[in-house]
């Protein structure tokens, strides 16, 4: 019996999205990616990832637009043996979602909405696994967040977004059947990053002898979880689907959140520089704090994760100063 799973991967030039991608051509199954390449954060970092990805004869991949319906149908239309989606493409960034909130609705409702429309159709599909967020507890302040809480309190539009594609998920599991799995992501980091994310910004910061800029509010903290962790993770959901007409949810973090001031000091320990901290307000799209609770997804799928704060910024930083050379400004694109 061939065990060879043949997978639509969206975001895939994506951080979490390229991490998956190499994990899943390594391990022998075919990947059909699809992202559009946008310039939320430099293109040229999505390139490199797509160029290490291209070295697989197993991957294919289409640079679309997944508002863009017809499109899509059109790009999948040959793949009949599709046995899995992971759908991780999104328009990112809590704060920028404030700037561009019809982007967001396009991009993370409507392209959820054409990844369910083709996924009902296609006849060999076993699972339906995506991105959602840890942006959709919002405002709740009961630690830690878990999957039975009430999410109605969005702090962003992003996070209203998120919350959106779930309650969609709901719907076609009801009306379709396929099983859905949909991930919360906490505060994902490591080598290959989105440059927008926090720890990243952090790192070019202290590197170039800038200030790191904090923002000023007690209690301040996040649930920092590594690449490899999350990518453990997602394969886990992908390779053990829920029941029929199930649409499940996971939290997927690490468990232990730490101070912010605490990671900067253990960054700038990894980086080898002093970090020179700069303090502004907190914007009213930020939470205070984020904790995972892994009850359901240990329960579920024996996920738990196994790289602490220090292990994974060490890989980080390693990466980071390779990519961008000792000052953090230097950028290798090969």
């Amino acid at each position: 019996m061939n065990s060879q799973k043949v997978v639509i991967l969206t975001g895939v030039a994506g951080f979490i999205g390229f991490h998956l991608a190499r994990f899943l051509l390594a391990r022998g199954d075919r990947v059909i990616g699809i992202d559009n390449i946008n310039d939320y954060y430099d293109v040229t970092l999505k390139e490199a990832r797509l160029t290490q990805l291209h070295q697989s004869r197993a991957f294919t991949f289409y640079q679309r637009d997944l508002a863009d319906s017809e499109a899509i149908s059109s790009a999948l239309k040959p793949h009949q043996d599709i046995t899995h989606i992971v759908h991780l493409a999104a328009q990112a960034g809590v704060r920028h979602s404030l700037a561009a909130p019809a982007r967001y609705v396009a991009s993370n409702v409507q392209g959820h909405v054409t990844m369910l429309e083709c996924a009902r159709t296609m006849p060999a599909l076993q699972n339906f696994v995506y991105a959602s967020s840890s942006s959709v507890y919002g405002l709740n302040t009961n630690l830690p967040f878990r999957e039975t809480d009430a999410v109605n309190r969005p702090s962003s539009v992003y996070a209203a977004t998120k919350r959106a594609d779930e309650l969609i998920s709901e719907a076609y599991a009801h009306l379709y059947g396929f099983p859905q799995t949909g991930l919360r992501f906490f505060t994902v980091y490591g080598p290959w990053g989105r440059p927008d994310m926090a720890y990243y910004q952090f790192a070019q910061a202290i590197l170039s002898g800038m200030p790191v800029r904090l923002y000023d509010a007690e209690g301040l903290a996040r649930d920092f979880t590594f690449i490899d962790d999350i990518i453990h993770g997602v394969v886990a959901a992908m390779d053990h689907p829920g029941k029929a007409g199930a649409a499940r949810i996971f939290n997927l973090g690490g468990d232990q959140p730490t101070p912010v001031r605490d990671m900067v000091a253990l960054l700038a320990e990894c980086l080898g520089k002093p970090a020179h901290i700069s303090l502004s307000p907190l914007p009213k799209t930020d939470v205070l704090s984020t904790w995972a609770s892994l009850d359901y997804v240990g329960e579920v799928l024996g996920w738990r994760p196994k790289t602490s704060l220090k292990d994974g910024l060490k890989i980080f930083a390693t990466w980071f100063k390779e990519y961008h050379g000792s000052d953090g400004a230097f950028r290798k694109t090969r």
